[in-house]
């Protein structure tokens, strides 16, 4: 079933055409919800809270990107639960990570081990970086180098005016890479600062 029809159906009242919209996106959204969030069970519970504003809102959607329209549902249901996660700003002990254990990676069997302790490391090294990062610049960075989107999708998405879209980017990628280069020796040589 394609977008369009399964949109359709389910704005008649077809929860398995939602289901077919919800399979379709789910893994963008979790991607999209934890790189804001940096927290595995928080990105699932905006995930979950996000399609099922998306569902109550479904006749409301004018159009358009579907996928846009939804990650805008995410980023906003993230926000809100920064704010009131900033409200109680409490830690749990729970939540702190140990050790790198929950950094995601995709493991490529055909290197050895030690280019892949090395990637490991620069991969921990960014993940750290982007955590470090305020959420707003984090949001925008995620949305444009790790999911692909368009400045003006951001824009639609984010609901921010375009030039706030690319002033957020630029300081957060200048950010980003300032942090890594405090570990020049993780980066692959082509990135590494020329000390002549």
């Amino acid at each position: 079933m394609d977008e369009q029809t399964a949109i359709s159906r389910a704005l008649q009242g077809e929860t398995n055409a939602f289901n077919h919209l919800v399979l379709t996106y789910q893994n963008l959204a979790y991607s999209v919800a934890y790189r804001v969030l940096q927290n595995e069970n928080a990105a699932a519970d905006a995930v979950q809270e996000s399609f099922i504003k998306a569902y109550r809102a479904l006749p409301s959607f004018s159009g358009g990107s579907f996928k846009s329209w939804l990650t805008r549902i995410v980023v906003n249901t993230c926000y809100d639960m920064l704010r009131v996660q900033q409200r109680r700003a409490t830690d749990s002990l729970d939540e702190l990570p140990v050790e790198h254990e929950y950094i995601p990676a995709l493991v490529d069997h055909t290197e050895g081990p030690e280019a892949h302790a090395e990637r490991m490391e620069l991969n921990g090294w960014i993940e750290q970086g982007l955590r470090a990062l305020p959420a707003d610049q984090r949001t925008v960075l995620a949305l444009c180098d790790i999911h692909g989107y368009a400045y003006e999708e951001i824009a639609e998405v984010t609901g921010l005016p375009m030039g706030t879209v690319k002033s957020r980017i630029s300081r957060a990628r200048t950010r980003l890479r300032d942090y890594l280069l405090q570990k020049p020796e993780l980066l692959p040589s082509t990135f590494r600062p020329y000390n002549g």
